[in-house]
């Protein structure tokens, strides 16, 4: 096998195994979140703020992700991004403090956020010509991490009788992953810095289309939130039982899953995107609309309808590949797209 080869399997098998772990630290609380309210003597307030600092991190950090990638080196910072992400899943699990574990989630989600923002990058680096299945892969990787820490975080803790084991395992899931990554160090370019580095970002800065993809994936965030913090309460609200209410959003959940590993891939082959995205936000109102008038009767029908829908956000990364020339302009578009769109969605 070829220097080349191999370093395409090294970053393949890097992304897919990134991308697991690209939710869990967000997702992985709401489950447990009363457990943890109770062990640590949480009040309602820093509960609040524990839920709504995914969305802040990920428009804050999201931003810095680009100069990173410029100074360190992108595989450099995969790696470090996966090392603090289980150093802090791992502290925050055993922590004996709100205080404590904040401050253990906040690191956490930060590398989250970095790599969120430099997949597509890495994707346009090593697989130019291959970016809708590239994409495909690691948004489908993507979403079963995303179901898995859904529905896994509570049998866990139940398992080994503590929130905290439910919470460490993904730690562990996360050093895992790390490992790929140490085998393409000395594969990792460091550009030179200079000034035209620092063209892209600006140039992305004034563009009409980078603002309109902002806003679009600002827009599908608030979709995920609304989706992802709400729909499991709205069927208790119409009657539905907590496991009941809990497999009917595992339903939305894992809809994604196939619609993360298509969409991408017949998104690259025709020339306009927008009935996709039509199609994708038609999913969305006719789920909701049907929830409102109907939530007993069709409840699996809205949930997969809305599940549907979410396979907007799998596009959108592809859209960032397809709509920017180099690895580097990539990082700089989807750096602006998902710091400015969370900020809205955050807002």
């Amino acid at each position: 096998m070829s220097s080349h080869r191999r370093t395409q399997v090294f970053v393949a098998v890097g992304l897919v195994v990134l991308a697991v772990n690209l939710r869990p630290a967000a997702v992985s609380v709401g489950p447990v979140l009363q457990d943890v309210r109770r062990g640590l003597s949480m009040s309602t307030a820093t509960a609040g703020a524990v839920t709504t600092l995914p969305v802040l991190c990920f428009a804050g950090f999201g931003a810095l992700a680009p100069w990173g990638a410029r100074t360190l080196g992108v595989h450099r910072l995969m790696l470090l991004s996966l090392a603090v992400l289980a150093g802090g899943l791992g502290l925050r699990a055993y922590s004996d403090s709100s205080a404590l574990f904040i401050a253990a989630t906040v690191p956490a989600l930060a590398s989250m956020a970095t790599a969120n923002v430099l997949l597509p990058s890495l994707v346009k680096q090593h697989f130019p010509h291959r970016v809708g299945l590239v994409t495909a892969i690691y948004t489908t990787a993507l979403a079963i991490g995303l179901t898995a820490a859904s529905v896994l975080t509570v049998p866990l803790a139940e398992a080994f009788e503590s929130w905290r084991a439910g919470l460490a395992a993904w730690a562990l899931v996360a050093a895992v992953a790390a490992l790929p990554w140490l085998g393409l160090l000395r594969h990792d370019i460091k550009p030179e810095v200079s000034r035209h580095d620092t063209i892209p970002t600006r140039a992305v800065m004034r563009s009409p289309l980078a603002w309109t993809m902002a806003l679009f994936f600002g827009t599908q965030s608030l979709q995920a939130y609304a989706v992802f913090g709400w729909l499991a309460q709205v069927y208790r609200d119409a009657g539905f039982s907590a496991e009941a209410a809990g497999l009917l959003l595992g339903v939305a959940a894992a809809t994604g899953i196939p619609m993360s590993f298509v969409l991408p891939r017949i998104a690259v082959r025709i020339a306009n995107q927008a009935p996709l995205i039509l199609g994708l936000c038609a999913s969305y109102v006719v789920g909701y609309t049907g929830l409102i008038l109907w939530p007993v009767q069709g409840a699996w029908l809205w949930a997969l309808t809305i599940g549907v829908g979410t396979g907007i956000f799998p596009l959108i990364l592809t859209l960032i590949g397809l709509r920017a020339r180099t690895s580097d302009g990539t990082a700089a578009l989807s750096g602006f797209t998902q710091s400015v769109g969370y900020l809205i969605a955050a807002v």
